[in-house]
């Protein structure tokens, strides 16, 4: 046989075939498609385009529409716990923080003790890149996530900060001066970036995911992570976002439709950018929320908010898109339970090909299931147990602030011996959903612009145990734990089995020592 002019067996034709289809499959990473996971910050579950909001987000439609919409998948009700499971596949209770957030003057992390996802995608020959907000500790500088797997990390460490300054003030009420405590939380690997200060943080992240993208050695794959400030509060965007929706007559939600809007923007941008560098037909995208909405943010027609174990403040917006997504997902909506600490299996295992022997998860590996290959293997999960709120000493939230409005943070309560319904704790077995103790406020509340009055449900007094088929009644209307008490003793049950297996809660007191001051004015590792 010839082949450009030269004679060549049938064997020899073979092998040379055989390693131009190696090669095709290694320089484009067929085997192993880019992963870039977008996070968004408090994104309510009404607040996107195709859930039935009058904002505007085209980008994100467009990326859903070709792709998997996830319309069955829960994450956490705050930020630490949400990015502490997709970081672990690890229920909150088996890393000891079942309560509340890291906080930026607390000596508190995940703990080195556990497996982060870039570590193990590292294993898998992926470039891992941090751009945005980490909120997993820093107190020392081994939990810095350039330092638990990440080649770069570029943003901020804590929950939370201003959009242009990118300063923030002590967030406990323990010392009446922490809000004189403000400093800079804005790093570049372990560089204080102080020359991005007066830029929106929106663009900043854009422009430095950009820049990872167009720089990527693609001789590997690529995992990036773009964990983006958007759309926390506080209210801040360019007013040029702001005035397509002064038709809005409530002020903070024009600023919250606006702040939505530029994050589609530059999510477009970021696909713009994958697209020109060559890699969008080999990246598997995948967008989520890290909660519910609060405030300004909306959740309707689900009940609750953010900090808050109803529909409102789990059920999370969230879909699989990309040019490596096989063709026949395109399109389609995945509707089967899916949980943000199934991410961890799911990518490493099933989308990289590597292994999760050895590691503990509470996650299952989707990506077979996903395509209708398999049966789903997650039958429940874990919304949470935390034992340090209870029904006998409710706890509220200021709602733009985010601090206690009580005595939330008493850490002298001791971790009973056995689960008991005061506990505020969730938890979901097939269609049916148990919630006891106090899981928050359980209002619904319609976006503004409807001009659909705001109504809270009735419940008994002392009540502690709530029961909903979530299937039949996914906004939770209908109490049915008078009529079920079979299905309650079974969930309560379980519920014991999970917290026989949690660890103590960690929500250390703040730490005087975290002080920006004692630190050039620098929000960081203050114990090393």
């Amino acid at each position: 046989m010839k082949l450009k002019g030269l004679t060549m067996s049938r064997s020899a034709v073979w092998t040379y075939l055989l390693v131009i289809v190696l090669h095709i499959s290694v320089t484009t990473g067929l085997k192993q498609p880019h992963i870039v996971f977008i996070l968004a910050d408090d994104y309510g579950y009404h607040d996107i385009g195709y859930h039935g909001t009058v904002i505007k987000t085209p980008v994100l439609d467009s990326l859903a529409a070709e792709g998997i919409k996830l319309e069955n998948y829960y994450v956490q009700p705050i930020c630490s716990p949400t990015r502490s499971q997709l970081m672990t596949g690890r229920y909150q209770i088996h890393t000891g923080l079942q309560h509340f957030v890291i906080v930026a003057d607390q000596a508190n992390a995940v703990p080195v003790t556990e497996t982060m996802l870039p570590q193990k995608l590292k294993e898998s020959n992926y470039a891992t890149h941090l751009v945005g907000k980490w909120h997993l500790g820093f107190y020392k500088k081994e939990y810095l996530p350039q330092n638990r797997g990440f080649d770069t990390a570029f943003g901020y460490l804590s929950g939370m900060g201003d959009y242009w300054t990118h300063h923030r003030s002590g967030p406990m009420p323990q010392f009446p001066e922490a809000e004189h405590w403000l400093g800079l939380d804005f790093m570049d690997n372990d560089r204080p970036a102080w020359e991005y200060v007066g830029n929106y943080s929106a663009f900043v992240f854009r422009d430095r995911a950009n820049q990872v993208i167009k720089h990527h050695n693609q001789s590997k794959p690529l995992f990036l992570y773009l964990a983006l400030q958007s759309v926390h509060n506080p209210l801040q965007v360019p007013q040029n976002y702001i005035t397509p929706y002064n038709f809005i007559k409530n002020a903070d939600r024009r600023t919250h439709a606006g702040m939505i809007a530029c994050m589609d923007e530059i999510i477009g941008n970021v696909i713009d950018e994958l697209k020109s560098s060559g890699l969008w037909n080999n990246t598997l995208l995948i967008f989520s929320t890290d909660n519910g909405g609060i405030g300004a943010g909306n959740n309707w027609p689900l009940r609750g908010h953010k900090n808050e174990l109803w529909e409102g403040g789990v059920r999370g917006i969230g879909f699989i898109s990309g040019g490596a997504l096989p063709s026949s997902l395109k399109g389609t909506t995945y509707k089967q339970l899916m949980h943000v600490s199934d991410w961890f299996p799911t990518l490493v295992e099933g989308v990289a090909g590597g292994t999760i022997k050895g590691l503990t998860l509470d996650g299952f590996n989707q990506w077979l299931t996903l395509q209708g290959k398999q049966e789903n293997p997650r039958k429940e999960l874990l919304h949470n147990i935390d034992p340090l709120i209870s029904a006998e000493k409710p706890h509220v939230l200021d709602e733009v602030t985010q601090m206690p409005l009580s005595d939330m943070f008493s850490t002298e309560m001791e971790m009973p011996a056995e689960f008991n319904t005061s506990m505020r704790a969730a938890l979901r077995v097939g269609d049916w959903k148990i919630l006891t103790g106090f899981p928050g406020n359980g209002d619904y509340t319609p976006p503004p612009e409807s001009n659909i009055r705001a109504f809270t449900p009735i419940n008994k007094p002392g009540q502690k145990v709530w029961l909903f088929n979530i299937a039949e009644d996914p906004n939770e209307y209908n109490d049915l734990s008078d009529e079920k008490p079979e299905i309650v003793n079974f969930m309560i049950s379980k519920l014991k089995a999970y917290y026989n297996t949690s660890v103590p809660v960690r929500y250390p007191d703040p730490s005087s020592e975290s002080n920006p001051a004692l630190h050039l004015g620098i929000w960081g590792p203050w114990e090393d």
